[in-house]
């Protein structure tokens, strides 16, 4: 738990900015437009999947196991297949602004993977100096 609130302190910081700037983003040049999805079921979802890495990766490796990298490696192609689900009412056509969708999703996408990357990074570099 030491490790884990100052992380969902720091995700939920970030996640509110770059919500921020994306609601920004699209009130300003996308306003009459309708979505699909909604930006915060976007951002909860994204949120939810790093929180979940974060916990499984943390939860393991604090337990003694030693196969951070691979367990990172396996919940990201999981992410990713959830994401493809997430994302399957615009694959089947049923958005009617279909880049601005996967837009909207993919640029948050991999800003949080950015985020996930460089936290167990860190994560792991301090496992090691200890």
């Amino acid at each position: 738990m030491k490790q884990f609130l100052p992380f969902l302190i720091k995700l939920v910081l970030f996640a509110g900015v770059l919500w921020g700037v994306h609601y920004y983003i699209l009130f300003n040049f996308f306003a009459e437009l309708t979505l699909y999805f909604p930006l915060w079921t976007i951002y909860l979802f994204l949120g939810a999947m790093v929180l979940a890495v974060y916990g499984i990766i943390l939860y393991k490796v604090l337990k003694g196991s030693k196969n951070g990298f691979q367990i990172f490696l396996s919940s990201t192609l999981i992410k990713m297949v959830l994401a493809i689900v997430f994302l399957l009412p615009v694959f089947t056509g049923k958005v009617v602004h279909m880049k601005l969708e996967i837009f909207n999703f993919f640029i948050p996408y991999l800003f949080f993977l950015g985020f996930e990357v460089f936290t167990l990074n860190k994560f792991f570099q301090n496992l090691e100096t200890k």
